[in-house]
């Protein structure tokens, strides 16, 4: 099939349904790749799943063409099979490359921000605030409304810029009480250095609102929009708020910067059920945290009828894999590439130290957080501190960091043995003193130059999956007369990696 534009304006429900039907042909012969959980790549012998010819190749690559393959890399010599994969791979997903948005909407207006209103951001938050507050402003004036409800606000940062440069009426809900104090505590330092330059120019005393910030934990779309009715209505009782005027009207626009999970499928059904709103621009994330289908029939994928009708679920798994980034991935330096299959294989490891002493543990499913993460920014800050931390030579590939008879393969396992240490006092569990971590590594380190191999294919599926829960959430939209929908990548991916966002409103009615 031919794919639409990368904005994606152009498309049908019917296109949009044929592509999501041509993924799921294509995912389907490989369910045990993202069915599977890498932790379980030895206890589970994973690689045997995958076609031999594939791994053999793979496992000799140098790490710099293994980590661009989930962007569309492959070489010639590789087998053919393979090569399909990839680029079908890449051919599926959603382009990324961050669009023109002066061309995407002509009355777009950039502000550009000054250092009072960005302090606190990194670059990251800085440049998704940029470009998202500028899309919400002209989506704004196009249906007429000054009145923005920022959903998943967290420390108000874009409620803010809302704001204060675009002069829009604000409500920011967050789940987090801390998070509103942090954000009333803010906006009120900011409010004097506006108000002093608003005394300053033509406009004489006119003084800046505040965005009103809202304590609420939203669950879903009836919940929404029985707080936005109450603040329409001005009943503040029931909420944590800071006084402000808000617009009276009814018309609203709901937006939200990366709400996790079900949030941003709330706003989507919301925006549909709800008169008042008459718009929405939502960026998703964290697509491992959506509901799965309860009694009710209400989950977080998939929403829309045309999915539905496939019969298609994700698992936790597979939405998890949705959230890896193939520009990520291909902006890793080479230390943090083998730092990073690494992890994996002390992951993978562990899970067999877990099977083998503590079974009653993985019934729970365990999950260590960000253990990984840590021990190797650790090892980065202090390469030289500890003989147990040794650090991963720049030049070696990841076989042969992983573990050496020449005395580098023990350092590995002393890591391991912190690594599973620390996992354990995450996991609350009791060290055991006949652990064997010096057996477990030695029977595990034969199978761990194919982590990479393994890995870097089975990532090449996670942009296609993304591709697959947004396509529905556009064809959710798409179903329904009277909607105006496109998506639009609207940061550039290796700042900020989910960067598609959806821009919806409902045409008038003359």
């Amino acid at each position: 099939m031919t794919m639409p534009c990368c904005n994606y304006s152009c498309a049908t429900a019917a296109e949009t349904l044929e592509w999501i039907h041509a993924i799921i042909q294509f995912i389907h012969p490989y369910s045990f790749f993202w069915e599977s959980n890498v932790v379980n790549f030895l206890t589970d012998r994973l690689w045997e799943a995958v076609d031999q010819q594939w791994i053999d190749c793979l496992r000799n690559e140098p790490l710099h063409h293994l980590i661009q393959i989930p962007s569309g890399f492959f070489k010639d010599h590789w087998p053919s099979s393979l090569k399909k994969f990839i680029t079908t791979s890449s051919s599926l997903a959603l382009p990324r490359q961050q669009a023109d948005l002066e061309k995407l909407l002509p009355n777009l207006q950039v502000a550009l921000l000054n250092n009072v209103i960005t302090q606190g951001m990194n670059q990251k938050k800085r440049h998704e605030i940029e470009a998202l507050a500028a899309v919400v402003s002209s989506v704004a004036r196009e249906v007429e409304t000054d009145t923005v409800v920022d959903v998943g606000a967290g420390q108000g940062y874009l409620a803010q810029v809302l704001s204060f440069e675009y002069q829009l009426s604000v409500i920011a809900i967050d789940a987090s009480s801390h998070h509103g104090r942090i954000t009333d505590a803010r906006a009120e330092r900011i409010k004097k250095h506006y108000d002093s330059r608003m005394r300053k120019s033509s406009l004489g005393g006119r003084e800046s609102s505040i965005p009103k910030t809202v304590t609420c934990c939203v669950l879903s779309s009836d919940m929404l929009k029985t707080l936005l009715k109450s603040e329409e209505e001005g009943d503040d009782k029931q909420f944590s708020s800071s006084s402000s005027s808000t617009n009276d009207s009814c018309s609203l626009l709901l937006t939200g910067l990366h709400a996790c999970g079900d949030l941003s499928v709330t706003m989507l059904r919301t925006f549909l059920e709800s008169e008042q709103v008459k718009a929405v621009v939502s960026i998703g994330c964290c697509y491992n945290l959506l509901s799965e289908e309860e009694d009710d029939g209400v989950c977080g994928f998939p929403i829309s009828r045309g999915v539905k009708s496939t019969g298609l679920r994700l698992t936790r798994n597979a939405r998890d894999l949705a959230c890896q980034s193939a520009d990520r991935w291909r902006a890793l330096e080479k230390d943090g590439g083998v730092n990073n299959f690494e992890l994996h294989a002390f992951r993978a490891a562990f899970q067999m130290m877990l099977l083998r002493y503590f079974p009653e543990t993985l019934s729970t499913s365990p999950r260590i957080g960000r253990q990984g993460k840590a021990l190797r920014r650790k090892q980065q800050r202090h390469p030289q501190q500890s003989s147990n931390c040794p650090p991963v030579h720049p030049h070696l590939h990841p076989v042969e960091s992983l573990g050496n008879d020449d005395g580098s393969g023990r350092k590995r396992c002393a890591l391991f043995e912190k690594f599973s240490k620390s996992g354990m006092d995450r996991l609350n569990i009791k060290e055991k003193e006949n652990v064997d971590y010096s057996g477990i590594w030695k029977e595990a380190e034969p199978f761990t130059e194919m982590i990479g191999a393994y890995w870097s294919v089975r990532a090449a599926l996670g942009p296609v999956l993304e591709t697959l829960i947004l396509l529905d959430r556009l064809l959710l939209l798409q179903e329904e007369e009277g909607v105006e929908v496109m998506m639009v990548p609207i940061f550039d991916p290796t700042i900020s990696p989910r960067n598609m966002a959806i821009i919806a409103n409902k045409k008038k009615k003359y």
